[in-house]
């Protein structure tokens, strides 16, 4: 099956978006954790 440009672009798009999102959940995982960490040491 071959896929038709229109359709590769908003697969390449669809996975920047993915991507993104694992980013940024990594992300807030990171802060929530040093948070969490630095109030456990400071307490």
């Amino acid at each position: 099956m071959r896929l038709t440009p229109d359709q590769l672009a908003a697969r390449k798009r669809r996975n920047v978006a993915i991507a993104l999102g694992l980013v940024a959940f990594m992300v807030l995982m990171f802060v929530t954790t040093v948070l969490r960490l630095q109030s456990n040491i400071g307490g």
